[in-house]
């Protein structure tokens, strides 16, 4: 029996997370561990979850499968984020207006900014010497 599921990409500065939802009983993994055992700072999981919250389901509904790579912790929570909302819309394409309106479908676009030539990094100059 093949299992239905509905993937989304997310990205956010060098992180990429691969979103994978299905109907189940409610297990949430992350790189083959456990929600909270991946994200352990403070506010990430309440973060991740609000997409949830917002679509109206609780997380016992589904069986959420993610596999992220890349970037920091914040770049990796919020690329999850992402990706959990675009699954979501691809499971019902009816919710797109309620995870707009939560801000859950717009992507980041800040990225580090690259090095100049001349500077110490992107904007940083060398000191100045008059003598």
């Amino acid at each position: 029996m093949a299992v239905r599921y509905y993937e989304g990409v997310g990205r956010r500065k060098e992180s990429t997370a691969r979103v994978r939802v299905m109907e189940g009983s409610g297990l949430f993994t992350v790189n083959d561990k456990p929600l909270e055992e991946y994200f352990t700072r403070f506010g990430d999981i309440e973060a991740i979850l609000a997409v949830l919250e917002a679509y109206g389901r609780n997380r016992s509904a589904f069986d959420i499968t993610v596999k992220v790579k890349g970037g920091g912790v914040t770049g990796q929570t919020d690329s999850v984020l992402l990706g959990l909302a675009r699954s979501l819309v691809k499971y019902d394409p009816e919710s797109v207006s309620v995870l707009r309106k939560g801000g859950f479908l717009t992507r980041n676009p800040r990225v580090k900014e690259r090095k100049k030539p001349g500077l110490k990094r992107a904007r940083k100059a060398p000191t100045y010497t008059k003598r």
